[in-house]
C-alpha cells in the first residue's frame, strides 16, 4: 500500500523515524508524497532519494575519526569568518559607535577592530560572533556537507545518485519523488513549503538545511539570488529558519483539496495519509540513562546551549492539540521521552533504544489499523464535524497565511 507521509520536526529525536520506516518497509508499504519539517525534512529527503530503512540505519551509525557520532559534528564551532563579514558586522559598527573619552580615537578604533577580530577567529568566541551576526550558535556547515554526501552516495534504480547539486526541480525529475519541506521565512513572516512547484531553482540540500535550521541554535539561512523565486515572489536576502517555528506537523496540507493548497502541494492523490508524530510524553522502553562525558563536561552542559535547548524544545513541542487529536487515526506516535532535541551525540545504546521504540510503535499502529479494518470500524479521518473537508481546508489555508 502507498502512503503520503508526514514527518514532524524534533531535532535528534527524529532518529526514531528510522525504526518506524523499518516496520513500514517490512509490511510492504511504499511512500507516496513526502512532507517533512526539521528532522522530519531530513528523513523525507533521504526517502525521496530512495534510501531504505537499512541505509538510513547505517547512516545513523556513522563515526568520525575520533570515534564520536558524525551527528555530533553538526554542533561543531563555526569556522573563521571572512574579512568582509567581520568588517561589516554589527558588533564592529556598535563598538565604533561607542566612544570612550579616555582613549584616543585612532587607538580606540584599533582596539575595537582587535576585539572584533578575536571574536570572529577564536574557536570558542566564534560562537558568540555567529550568534549575534548569523542568528545561530552553530553554522551547520558539517550538516550541509553530510546531506550532500548522502545524496551523492550509493545507487537508485541501478544508477549513481548524484543528487547533491540538484535543484528541487531536477531532483524531482531524477527521482520522481514528490518532496515538500517546511521552512519559516522570518523576513516575510510566512511559512514556506519548498518543493519543485514552489521553489524549483532552490537546491535540495539548501531546502533541507533551511527546514532543519532550529532558531538560535544554527545560523539562519539567507536566500540567494541563484535560488530563484518562491511562488513567483522575490526572496533575495530573506532570512529562513526551521519550519517548526510556524508549523511542525502540517498534515492538513495532504488532506485539503483547496485550490490554494493544491497549487502548493500538487493535486491530491488516492494514497492513504500517515503522519509520524514525535511524542515527548510517551516512554521509550528500556531507556538507557544519559552518559557523563569522560571530561565531566559536555557541550550540553554549557548554560548558553542549555537555554537554547530549552527554547528549542518549547518551540518545537508546541502543538495545536485539537488539530492533532482530530486526525488521531492518521497519526502514528513515536515515543521520545527522555531524549533531547540537541542530543546528536547520543550513545549507541540510547540510539538503538530510540530506533527500536519507533519500530515497535509503528507495528502497534498498523495492528490497530488491521483490527479496525477487520471490525469494519473507520480508521480514517472520522465523522466528527470538526474534521469535515471544509474545516480541513480552513485549517490548511490558515497554516499557509
Amino acid at each position: 500500500m502507498k502512503y503520503d507521509l508526514v514527518f514532524e520536526g524534533g531535532g535528534a529525536k527524529g532518529m526514531v523515524f528510522v525504526g518506524a520506516m523499518q516496520e513500514f518497509e517490512t509490511r510492504g508499504h511504499q511512500p507516496g508524497r513526502l512532507l517533512g519539517t526539521s528532522a522530519g525534512a531530513i528523513t523525507a529527503t533521504l526517502l525521496a532519494a530512495g534510501y531504505t530503512a537499512s541505509e538510513m540505519l547505517k547512516a545513523l551509525e556513522e563515526k568520525q575519526a575520533d570515534g564520536s557520532s558524525v551527528f555530533s559534528s553538526f554542533m561543531a564551532p563555526p569556522g573563521p569568518f571572512d574579512s568582509e563579514t567581520v568588517n561589516n558586522s554589527a558588533i564592529r559598527k556598535f563598538l565604533h559607535a561607542v566612544n570612550s573619552p579616555l582613549i584616543p580615537d585612532f587607538l580606540e578604533d584599533k582596539l575595537d577592530d582587535a576585539i572584533v577580530k578575536q571574536l570572529a577567529e577564536g574557536k570558542t568566541l566564534r560562537h558568540f560572533f555567529s550568534f549575534i551576526e548569523k542568528g545561530g550558535w552553530f553554522s551547520a556547515d558539517n550538516f550541509l556537507a553530510w546531506i550532500k554526501g548522502k545524496l551523492n552516495a550509493g545507487n537508485l534504480n541501478g544508477k549513481p545518485r548524484n543528487f547533491g547539486d540538484m535543484s528541487l526541480r531536477d531532483f524531482y525529475t531524477a527521482t520522481g519523488s514528490d518532496l515538500s519541506l517546511v521552512a519559516s521565512d522570518t523576513t516575510g513572516k510566512q511559512m514556506l513549503v519548498l518543493n519543485h512547484n514552489t521553489a524549483p531553482d532552490c537546491p535540495v540540500i539548501w531546502a533541507t538545511r533551511m527546514s532543519m535550521s532550529i532558531p538560535l541554535l544554527w545560523q539562519e539561512v539567507v536566500w540567494q539570488k541563484e535560488w530563484g523565486l518562491y511562488m513567483k515572489r522575490e526572496m533575495l536576502n530573506h532570512a529562513i529558519v526551521d519550519g517548526g517555528l510556524l508549523s511542525n506537523f502540517p498534515i492538513e496540507l495532504f488532506l485539503s483539496d483547496l485550490k490554494d493548497i493544491t497549487d502548493v502541494m500538487g493535486l491530491r492523490h488516492d494514497n492513504n495519509v500517515l503522519g509520524m508524530l514525535i511524542d515527548e510524553e510517551a516512554e521509550v522502553p528500556n531507556l538507557p540513562q544519559l552518559a557523563i562525558s569522560e571530561s565531566g563536561m559536555s557541550l550540553g552542559d554549557l548554560q548558553t546551549v542549555q537555554r537554547i535547548s530549552r527554547l528549542v524544545d518549547t518551540t518545537l513541542s508546541a502543538r495545536d492539540k485539537m488539530v492533532i487529536d482530530s486526525y488521531a487515526n492518521l497519526v502514528a506516535r513515536m515515543p521520545a521521552r527522555g531524549y533531547g532535541t540537541t542530543e546528536f551525540d547520543m550513545t549507541p545504546t540510547r540510539r538503538e533504544a530510540l530506533v527500536e521504540a519507533g519500530k515497535t510503535s509503528m507495528h502497534a499502529y498498523f495492528v490497530a489499523r488491521e483490527r479496525a479494518a477487520a471490525s469494519d470500524t473507520s480508521f480514517g479521518i472520522g465523522d466528527d464535524v470538526e474534521t469535515d473537508q471544509d474545516v480541513i481546508n480552513k485549517r490548511a489555508a490558515k497554516i499557509l497565511k
